[in-house]
């Protein structure tokens, strides 16, 4: 079976304990976390024996924390783009709170912390990524670069321009990934095309469930068996971040209707 992490921030009105034990009930493999929702100032500060206490509480309800995403939301001010040596500090702390937390890869999305306007800011946010890739590759985690479509995301729109930096940077333990949504916003090519184009590279980390209309899956015109399909396909065994942005009904809701509607299809594939 293929595993599936909820995105936290899907359910951040309740509390941590009540988000694993939801997750666990609807048939979720783990938590993505957002850090904001630990901390909506200081996530990268939290001391020792909470990271050890969130780890604890995922583990008696019997999921994983898998990774984290959502990076730069907070603190206020952080930019790969701007020159803020603040931003690399929390980048790098970062990378510790998931391997404190047993998680294995950091997805860096966060489009309005990674404004480019210049050749400058470019160079800026590709500096920051080889920073990333060394702190995660000291940390035994992979960082994944997220392309993001535009017109919210100024900086890396498809798989190819994000493998192109992970060429000129050349740090394995920094990857890219295929979120849905924005694949079928900015790629040319469809999604098991993608799939079957980059998963074989070893290039692709991570998986972003979503459909272009920002809803869950299922909740949209994106059809996702071939998705689920092709990977597969190509024997894809990493993780596969459920992360609708528009939450309908509610946000319980919509992780109940993405994850039956998920299972449902890997249901329908075991049985041809």
């Amino acid at each position: 079976m293929m595993r599936f992490s909820l995105c936290n921030e899907v359910v951040r009105e309740l509390d941590f304990p009540a988000q694993c034990a939801l997750a666990k009930r609807l048939g979720y493999d783990g938590l993505e976390i957002a850090p904001f929702t630990l901390d909506a100032e200081a996530a990268h500060l939290l001391p020792a024996t909470r990271r050890a206490e969130l780890r604890r509480i995922a583990d008696a309800e019997g999921v994983a924390l898998t990774g984290l995403h959502w990076l730069l939301v907070a603190p206020a001010g952080m930019s790969i783009t701007n020159g803020d040596a603040r931003t690399l500090d929390v980048m790098a702390r970062l990378v510790g709170l998931a391997a404190d937390l047993g998680a294995g890869y950091l997805v860096h999305g966060s489009p309005f912390q990674r404004v480019v306007t210049s050749p400058e800011n470019a160079a800026r946010a590709e500096a920051a990524m080889a920073h990333a890739g060394r702190c995660a590759a000291a940390a035994g985690v992979t960082y994944v670069l997220e392309p993001l479509a535009p017109p919210d995301n100024s900086w890396c729109h498809t798989v190819a321009e994000a493998v192109a930096i992970m060429d000129r940077i050349g740090n394995p333990a920094l990857r890219t990934m295929i979120d849905v949504s924005a694949a079928g916003n900015a790629e040319t090519e469809d999604v098991p095309a993608l799939i079957a184009r980059w998963l074989p590279t070893g290039r692709i980390a991570h998986i972003h469930l979503n459909d272009r209309n920002r809803r869950g899956p299922g909740q949209g015109g994106d059809r996702f068996a071939p998705i689920l399909a092709a990977l597969r396909a190509v024997g894809y065994d990493g993780i596969c971040g459920v992360e609708p942005f528009d939450y309908i009904p509610d946000g319980p809701g919509c992780a109940a209707r993405a994850i039956g509607y998920l299972r449902g299809i890997e249901e329908a594939l075991d049985h041809g």
